[in-house]
């Protein structure tokens, strides 16, 4: 749609107009931006400049300034793309300029209104019918730094003459960015965020939301802008304990890593189940039935109890000579100083401390009586260090109290059948037989919260940190008071608070952010969590991430019918485990991604499998966008492969006017299929050119994945193959492969067709 049609019938002149009036104005936030960036790099240079000398407190105030112009110069040279891109006109005759951050000159008048503020949210949310003040809303396309065409929203409904308001907010905007080639990475959507979506987006920060929404709404999206919408909003709430984003792979935290920044944020922590515990490695892999049974909430209770059948072990009596006398370590003495242990509440390695003292104590006592003469209380502490170590003494007490990491107490349950049974007696022989594991096999991604609950029963002896405790607080007073006296002087109080630069003086510059801090310390807890694909969470792995947010604060952006775990009916099951009733329920209901026939498709395959699907409706209808190809060859995987090559080189062919560097199709298929069709692709000199190596799939014009593999990502066209045995190994891989393309699925199958989706061929 043009300019001539969203305004009412304006002539070229008056468009030319248009077009000058906001590159002059674009002009001049770029050079505002460019002015600011200069000035943070000489800042930077004035202070590396200064050198290593001085006292500590000086080395530390120079690090923490380096590394705060750094981050700044990093976030000034992500928004660079589409820097402005809109405009408010009000009722009252003033107006404002919408971007991706806010922009003051050197009077601290504002010349860009960040896309976060309160001011900036009638841009989103302003309707015909609702105009909150807005007379006109105008979006500005851009090209780099130049100004390509303007989109006017005419408000006041005394202007619109009769003409019918327009459903969506700049919907040509909206439509011209949906049509855009994909790339290898998402793209932010803060120039076209519509209504339904800034309404989650700015919902407050406390309490868990959850966004629900069929494929193509924008989750990931809103998601991902919450986040950098609740940092702008509660900077001084979460810029100490940070934000973390849980995605459900590495390839989808790359394909995303770039909205944020993008977004003017840089400092979230980002991570997946299987690397968000510090040190852990959690590469394996294993069968489906298996991570099911790990992720079930019964392992509260195992893991507790082998950790309890791991302290005050009867090990008969014991005897020690010191110093030609005999200490004796009896059961019962074991018995009863495990009890008391047990009573302090502690976690097991923190209740040694106590089992141990206790039991030295007993020794102490058995050593003193043999004596001819009375211990004196100041000699009794030598006693007690001396049992201490003598090596007998220190044998028996780990025998009966063995000191354990969570990595230690895992996989002695995995390897010993007879431990795993006496702790785990709710699982069925059958299923412990599936936990059997050698020693030193690699983790998967479903032990981790094993391994995490684990650390929280086993704990750390945490002795001296407590000590410490208070001495760091009084230096962090201290230090919070000099940051805010530094930042009064250095003019540089507009870029950070006094606490987080107290905190880059204490740790000494760039190596230890927020984020990173956060990342290597098991126990953080954040301000807020965000878990995209939410839904295949397992109940264990809740467990892990509500540990991580107190506050209860966050955002879970998921749909329920997109989930491989078959048990995954309602988000009340889901949760209620580790959340209660303490969330609330945000639905998106516009795809803006799928093709309406697509998205039709789609819809009835989910409906005949009975997966629990969202109110959708596609905003775009694409000619051509569904072709379904029956071969009517059951096992001939020649044929399947020939197909599958010809509508994939036709796809590529397809997008050959694209930019460069843009547009992508995906080869999807059931994952025993994946390697023979890279091989077929591979052989064919039209196709051959666009695969890359699977590491490296986000760059790749032509990928080809298993649907669990495509999960979160998205391309111009997608060729499914065998859709029935993706449906066999679960209704919801095949929902997701259907609704990966943004132009047109074509779907090619040797064998039957699943059911919803025979209907919908015969309909195309």
């Amino acid at each position: 749609m043009d300019d001539r049609a969203r305004t009412g019938g304006e002539g070229a002149g008056v468009r030319s107009e248009h077009l000058a009036e906001e590159q002059a104005a674009v002009d001049r936030r770029y050079a505002r931006l460019d002015a600011l960036r200069a000035q943070t790099l000489e800042r930077l240079r004035r202070t590396r400049r200064s050198g290593p000398s001085g006292s500590p407190q000086n080395r530390s105030e120079r690090d923490a300034f380096a590394t705060l112009y750094e981050d700044r110069l990093a976030q000034l040279d992500a928004v660079e793309q589409r820097l402005t891109f809109g405009r408010l006109d009000l009722a009252d005759g003033t107006t404002h300029y919408v971007g991706r951050i806010g922009l003051t000159d050197d009077d601290h008048t504002v010349l860009l209104t960040d896309w976060r503020a309160p001011a900036a949210q009638p841009f989103y949310r302003a309707t015909a019918a609702q105009p909150d003040g807005v007379h006109r809303r105008r979006h500005l396309v851009t090209r780099g730094r130049t100004v390509t065409g303007v989109e006017d929203e005419i408000l006041d409904l005394a202007a619109l003459d009769g003409a019918d308001p327009q459903s969506f907010v700049g919907e040509a905007a909206l439509l011209a960015s949906l049509a855009t080639a994909r790339t290898g990475r998402m793209g932010d959507i803060v120039a076209t965020i519509q209504a339904e979506q800034d309404a989650v987006i700015r919902a407050d920060l406390a309490g868990a939301l959850v966004v629900q929404g069929g494929p193509g709404t924008g989750k990931t999206a809103v998601a991902l802008h919450r986040a950098a919408y609740l940092l702008y909003a509660h900077r001084r709430t979460l810029e100490r304990s940070g934000v973390l984003l849980v995605g459900p792979s590495r390839v989808f935290l790359r394909y995303i890593d770039q909205v944020l920044p993008s977004l003017g944020e840089t400092g979230v922590v980002t991570t997946t189940i299987a690397e968000i515990l510090p040190g852990v490695v959690a590469d394996g892999t294993e069968p489906d039935e298996v991570a099911e049974i790990k992720g079930r909430l019964v392992w509260r209770q195992i893991l507790a109890r082998a950790v309890r059948q791991r302290q005050g072990l009867d090990i008969g009596t014991r005897e020690v000579a010191l110093d030609g006398r005999v200490v004796r370590v009896e059961p019962r003495d074991v018995a009863e100083a495990a009890a008391r242990a047990r009573r302090s509440g502690q976690p097991h390695n923190l209740a040694r401390a106590t089992f141990v003292r206790e039991m030295l104590g007993r020794l102490a006592d058995q050593y003193a009586a043999q004596l001819p003469f009375p211990v004196p209380p100041e000699d009794r502490a030598d006693l007690v260090e001396e049992l201490r170590t003598t090596r007998g003494v220190r044998v028996a007490l780990n025998l009966a109290w063995l000191p354990l990491t969570p990595e230690r107490l895992l996989e002695s349950l995995y390897r010993h059948p007879d431990r795993l049974a006496a702790a785990a007696p709710e699982l069925t022989p059958e299923e412990r037989a599936l936990l059997r594991r050698e020693p030193g096999a690699p983790w998967t991604p479903a032990d981790v919260p094993l391994l995490d609950e684990a650390a929280e029963l086993l704990g750390e002896d945490d002795q001296a940190e407590r000590a410490e405790a208070a001495e760091r607080a009084r230096r962090r007073a201290a230090d919070v008071e000099y940051a805010r006296q530094v930042l009064e002087t250095s003019g540089a109080g507009d870029l950070v608070s006094p606490e987080l630069l107290a905190e880059r003086f204490a740790h000494g510059g760039p190596s230890l952010t927020t984020a990173e801090r956060a990342a290597a310390d098991r126990r953080w807890t954040y301000g807020h969590v965000v878990v995209d694909e939410a839904q295949e969470l397992s109940p264990m792995a809740w467990r892990m991430l509500v540990r991580r947010v107190p506050t209860r604060s966050l955002t879970i952006a998921g749909d329920l019918a997109q989930s491989s775990r078959r048990d995954v009916r309602s988000w009340e099951a889901l949760l209620g485990p580790v959340l209660g009733d303490s969330w609330q329920l945000a639905e998106l209901t516009v795809s803006y991604r799928t093709p309406a026939a697509v998205a039709r498709a789609a819809q009835a395959v989910a409906e005949a499998a009975g997966l629990p699907t969202s109110r959708l409706t596609s905003a775009r209808e694409v000619p051509d966008a569904l072709v379904v190809e029956e071969l009517h060859a059951p096992g001939d995987d020649a044929a399947l492969a020939a197909a599958v090559v010809r509508h994939a080189r036709e796809a590529l062919a397809g997008l050959e006017g694209a930019d460069a560097g843009a547009g992508r199709v995906a080869v999807i298929a059931p994952p025993a299929r994946v390697a023979a069709l890279r091989d077929a692709l591979a052989a064919a000199p039209d196709t051959a050119p666009a695969l890359r190596p699977p590491s490296a799939v986000l760059d790749a014009p032509l990928a080809v994945l298993a649907p669990r593999e495509a999960k979160g990502l998205e391309f111009d066209v997608v060729v499914l193959a065998e859709p029935a045995e993706v449906a066999a190994a679960g209704a919801g891989d095949l929902y997701v492969a259907m609704t990966r393309p943004t132009r047109a699925l074509r779907v090619v199958a040797a064998g039957p067709l699943p059911p919803g989706l025979a209907q919908s061929s015969q309909a195309t």
